[in-house]
């Protein structure tokens, strides 16, 4: 049984782009797309950051590298178009299953460019 859990705040047009594709091609039982734009100087209403959580089994057996790299490669168009940092926490329903089920929240952004 799948289960997609949106960010009802930050469900925007690339957020919900991004879950579409997440959850087709990966037949997530678990999603999470969670806009994180605005911990950045970016503009308000910004979807240049996000961290995606997906659980999936077609993750099982596939070390770390393969499950980000399954991830992006799904969306590999949102990340040249203007997502500038995606963020992603890949793991088997097993995983899941015995984590705290806890989205750790990112570190504050330090301003980029070297500051």
């Amino acid at each position: 049984m799948s289960k997609v859990t949106p960010n009802i705040i930050t469900m925007t047009k690339i957020a919900t782009r991004i879950q579409q594709k997440l959850q087709t091609h990966l037949e997530a039982q678990h999603l999470q797309v969670i806009n994180e734009s605005y911990m950045h100087n970016v503009p308000k209403g910004s979807e240049t950051h996000f961290k995606v959580v997906v659980v999936s089994n077609k993750f099982t057996n596939l070390p770390l590298i393969k499950r980000h790299r399954a991830v992006t490669d799904v969306l590999k168009e949102e990340l040249n178009n203007g997502v500038h940092a995606l963020s992603v926490e890949a793991r088997t329903p097993e995983e899941w299953e015995k984590s705290t089920k806890n989205v750790q929240p990112s570190p504050s952004c330090l301003g980029g460019f070297g500051k």
